[in-house]
Parts: structure tokens; sequence; C-alpha cells
């Protein structure tokens, strides 16, 4: 007779609000993936990029609002997908209610951890895609580069530097310029 193999717990929304407070974590499929402590510099890239979307979404009056983790983001109705991207640009305030974001925001920033890697790069970047998020950006200070999703226009992937000014592709008149990122 063969030895019963053991069962693998499948975790559910529920067990991610359970989370004792401060915990950071995502769920996809039903396996809960922890996040560590954001770094300095990590938190030095967030601060730029929202500061840098929110003014011009203030400047010009804009629908969209930009928030920075830990928020919500619900991709599916099934919630079987619960991410907390470093930075969401939502621009249908129909998507927002009191828990986050339901549904693919329009622009979805993550900034590479050492141990986010193949998250951000494979999964996610699976995930957002397939949810209609129009764009998506991975930055990664390690290699200081900065991997542009255009996927509202399904263009090739673009990798820039941070020596660059990036052109946002949701919006006419937004660069961001990498240059003026203090790390």
């Amino acid at each position: 007779m063969a030895p019963a193999l053991a069962q693998e717990k499948f975790y559910t929304i529920d067990d991610i609000y359970s989370l004792p407070e401060g915990s950071r974590a995502e769920l996809i499929d039903g396996q809960i993936y922890y996040m560590a402590p954001p770094s300095t510099k990590h938190q030095r890239i967030l601060s730029f990029l929202h500061l840098e979307i929110g003014n011009h979404i203030q400047s010009k009056k804009g629908v969209c609002e930009a928030f920075p983790a830990p928020f919500a983001v619900f991709l599916f109705a099934d919630d079987s997908k619960y991410l907390e991207p470093d930075i969401s640009v939502i621009c249908d305030k129909g998507k927002l209610d009191h828990q986050g974001c339901k549904g693919a925001p329009d622009w979805v920033i993550e900034i590479v951890s050492p141990g986010s890697r193949p998250m951000d790069y494979y999964t996610k970047l699976s995930l957002y895609h397939s949810a209609g998020v129009r764009e998506y950006w991975i930055v990664d200070s390690m290699k200081q580069t900065v991997l542009v999703y255009d996927m509202g226009h399904d263009s090739a992937p673009a990798i820039y530097s941070f020596a660059d000014s990036i052109k946002v592709n949701i919006y006419d008149d937004l660069w961001i310029d990498f240059r003026k990122l203090n790390l």
C-alpha cells in the first residue's frame, strides 16, 4: 500500500486578513507569499516615483489616483489573486472601495527586492497581463534598470537605465527622469 501524500494547504483571502498586524503577504491561487520588509533604497525609489506620479496627476487635475504599498489589489472577482504592488495607478474610480482596488489597475510598478525577483519578472507579469493592466514597470535597483511593458498597445518591452527619462505610456505628457532619483 502506497503512503498517503501530504495535502498542501489551500489558503484564501480570509487567511490573508487573519495575518498578524504588520505582516505583508500576497495570495496567488491558494498560496501565500510573504514579503520581507523593504530596504531603504526600495523606499527611496517608491517615494520618488509616488511623488512624481502624484504631482503630475495633481498638476493636471487628473482623475487617476496613485497608491503606494501596502494597498490591496484584487485582480480578479474570485479573490484568488490578492497583490500589493509597490505602486498602483487606478483611473476608474468604480474599481475602488474601502478594501482597495477590485480589478486591474491601469499602471503597476514593482520595485524588485532580492527575494521578489522571480515573482516580479515572471509570475506578476503574467498575472498583470491577463488581468488587463495597461502598463507594468519593473524597477530593478541592483541592475539600475526599468523594464517597461506597454500592454495596452501590445508593444515589445523596453529596457531603460537609471540615467534615462522614461515616457509613461498611459499619459500623453508624463516622463519620469530617473536622473533625479537620489539613491
